[in-house]
């Protein structure tokens, strides 16, 4: 992965029930057109993961790389969906 930042951020946008949000342009909708942007954006959001996780650690850990990896694969063009066809939602 190129121009790719990942961060992290305490919240979700108000009113956003998330933990992970991937924002910019996947590899699959890229056109030969595409260059001269920002980085793509992969944004971690701390506290409701450990609402959520945050009594077992080892789980934490498990729920971070999970959704660090959701993230990451909708930068590759793998949409909700065919996460779920592939049991990885």
């Amino acid at each position: 992965m190129s121009n790719v930042a990942i961060v992290v951020e305490e919240e979700p946008p108000r009113g956003m029930p998330l933990l992970g949000l991937y924002q910019g342009v996947p590899l699959t909708g890229r056109s030969s057109a595409y260059g001269g942007v920002l980085p793509d954006k992969i944004t971690i959001y701390r506290r409701p993961l450990e609402r959520l996780y945050g009594g077992d650690a080892e789980r934490l850990r498990r729920e971070i790389r999970r959704v660090v990896l959701h993230e990451i694969a909708h930068h590759f063009g793998i949409s909700d969906e065919r996460l779920r066809e592939l049991d990885r939602y």
